[in-house]
């Protein structure tokens, strides 16, 4: 799952720290992308349990590649074993 901090309507720290608590989704692969670089958020994922933190760049086609580069890594070349 990529997961964004800044959302509209509920706080992406609040998001993760649902998805570690429930049993069903605690294992699920969580990948923050975001803006922002602050090492509170960043503390504050790690903390959370979060796979993954990486800090959006603002041009559209690094966005684009660093994209495609991270699908990759999660989808082809990470092991994970059975969630059940």
């Amino acid at each position: 799952m990529l997961l964004d901090l800044k959302l509209p309507k509920i706080d992406g720290l609040q998001i993760l720290e649902m998805i570690r608590q429930s049993p069903r989704t605690r294992k699920l692969v969580v990948v923050v992308m975001t803006s922002s670089g602050e090492n509170r958020d960043l503390k504050a994922c790690y903390d959370l349990g979060v796979n993954s933190y990486i800090v959006k760049p603002l041009d559209f086609q690094q966005f684009v590649e660093m994209s495609q580069q991270v699908g990759f890594y999660w989808m082809l070349i990470n092991q994970m074993p059975s969630l059940d």
